[in-house]
């Protein structure tokens, strides 16, 4: 198995695949639940990020052996989707941005494989922390399907489970971020670690604290996925099924 999607938010089943088998890998880290599966003959992998029904916030998903137990079982590239919120007023809601970098906020999350002693000390080069190969080809697939996307962005991480204040919106904003959302890191700086392709996905839900006019919920990121889930599987599968054997990029040299 080669590719796998890890869903986010309104992302939850791997209805996109037939005969669909669950399976659970034993990591370092813990246990890691994953769905594989069949795409025009291709073996596919599925991971909820939060677990069945939602059950996980953001600064609680074991990061670290979701990517490892992808990597045990041989993926190489991922797609990710994000449900997120926008910086900026032209970022606007019902768009999909392809990010290209990112801002970390987090604050307590495991964030590394590397913690020293046998595994030594690496400094993972982040310079393109997004494959450039697979924003391509989801960009690419995005237009043909009539699909509004944006090819670049900066994705802010902050810890969660809170939404921000206007003021942090604000400051995001100054900094250059695009979108604010609570999971891409570090689930991409893990993959990149292990030398995995990773792409996210960002749609954009709503606007900001601050810049939306009305206060946020939980429910209307909800709601908002289940109304254009439909687009992002057919972004996410037209994509899947252009991915070449062979990679063309630099994500596996990681150090």
């Amino acid at each position: 198995m080669r590719i796998a999607i890890i869903g986010g938010t309104g992302v939850y089943d791997p209805a996109i695949l037939s005969d669909v088998r669950t399976r659970t890998v034993v990591t370092p880290y813990g246990l890691a639940v994953i769905n594989t599966g069949i795409y025009n003959g291709m073996e596919v992998g599925f991971m909820a990020r939060h677990g069945a029904g939602h059950a996980l916030p953001p600064h609680k998903v074991n990061y670290r052996a979701n990517i490892w137990a992808l990597r045990e079982i041989g993926v190489e590239r991922i797609l990710a989707t994000a449900a997120v919120g926008s910086c900026r007023r032209e970022v606007e809601p019902g768009s999909m941005v392809l990010v290209d970098q990112f801002l970390d906020f987090t604050k307590s999350r495991p964030s590394t494989f590397f913690e020293g002693g046998e595994g030594g000390v690496v400094h993972t080069d982040m310079t393109e922390p997004y494959c450039p190969e697979l924003r391509q080809i989801l960009y690419d697939a995005a237009n043909e399907l009539g699909i509004p996307a944006r090819n670049g962005g900066v994705y802010v991480c902050t810890e969660g489970p809170r939404f921000e204040t206007p003021a942090e919106i604000r400051m995001f904003g100054m900094l250059g971020g695009d979108v604010v959302g609570m999971t891409s890191v570090p689930e991409v700086v893990l993959a990149r670690e292990l030398g995995m392709c990773y792409a996210t996905i960002a749609m954009v839900t709503n606007y900001g604290a601050g810049i939306s006019p009305a206060p946020l919920s939980h429910q209307e990121v909800l709601d908002f996925m289940s109304a254009n889930v439909a687009n992002l599987r057919r972004l996410l599968m037209t994509a899947v099924g252009r991915i070449p054997a062979e990679r063309h990029c630099h994500c596996a040299v990681s150090s």
